[in-house]
């Protein structure tokens, strides 16, 4: 098998890995495009929480359901850290611009911060807004599907 024999059954082989998750996906686009930018949490200070507990997070039903989806697929990394430390990543500026280099050969870079996201947001509630805020999410996905795109069929929203 040639070096392009060995390359393109690779790239199908991580067609055929991803590509089921990412379908599953894709269906929130359309929503993480619309709450770019805003806040999809609020803090609940109802009944007088403030003087007897702590305040907490309410989240959007649609957030929610995008972080028990990517919780049901295999796009958890749970040592996302390796990715961040291997590739230098550090600053959003830093995620921004991994995700836009991503091709097909480095998808593990994008489970990778999107991982950090929906893994860290379990423990400090402003990570999963702070991704949708920050384009995070919507940059994943996007760039994951562009990918599967390139080397199979199109998908559909």
């Amino acid at each position: 098998m040639s070096v392009d024999e060995k390359d393109i059954e690779y790239r199908k082989k991580v067609v055929q890995e991803y590509k089921p998750d990412v379908e599953r996906l894709i269906r929130y686009l359309p929503w993480l495009e619309e709450k770019s930018g805003s806040v999809v949490s609020e803090t609940y200070t109802g009944s007088g929480i403030g003087e007897h507990s702590i305040a907490f997070p309410v989240y959007d039903s649609t957030l929610l359901s995008f972080v028990k989806e990517v919780q049901r697929t295999n796009l958890l990394d749970r040592n996302y850290r390796y990715i961040y430390s291997r590739n230098r990543i550090v600053t959003n500026r830093d995620e921004l611009r991994a995700i836009s280099n991503s091709d097909i050969t480095r998808m593990d870079v994008l489970k990778g911060i999107l991982s950090k996201y929906v893994i860290g947001g379990m423990t400090k509630g402003r990570m999963w807004s702070e991704a949708v805020q920050n384009r995070i999410f919507l940059n994943v996905v996007k760039k994951m599907k562009e990918n599967l795109e390139f080397w199979d069929r199109p998908m559909v929203n």
